[in-house]
């Protein structure tokens, strides 16, 4: 029953978080871009894991962000720091998985 609750959330996030369907477009874009270059098996297994954790790090700010909502209905300093921390949290694995993406594909692409 576990795992029905947890497609139900990650379902949800595809369907109705945007933030979740613009990180998916890009993951769609990295396969691809993947697929094209031909990536090592290792490049992928690193491809995969950032993909996977960028999309579930945004599933938890959106988590935080509902329970927050739910918490306070209205206007709060913390309640602000709470969302703003998470977004925080997806901004910096956003930039690391930037960083990432450009330490596999650029050599490969320019040498």
């Amino acid at each position: 029953m576990a795992f029905t609750y947890a497609w139900m959330g990650i379902w949800h996030g595809v369907l109705y978080e945007r933030n979740v369907k613009s990180h998916l477009a890009a993951a769609a874009a990295v396969l691809a871009a993947g697929l094209w270059t031909g990536l090592s098996r290792t490049e992928w297994i690193i491809i995969v894991i950032v993909i996977g954790l960028m999309i579930a790090l945004e599933l938890m700010n959106a988590a935080v962000e509902r329970t927050v909502d739910l918490v306070t209905g209205e206007w709060h300093p913390l309640a602000k720091q709470a969302k703003d921390l998470a977004a925080g949290a997806v901004l910096v694995f956003a930039i690391a998985s930037a960083v990432t993406g450009a330490i596999i594909f650029l050599p490969k692409w320019f040498d």
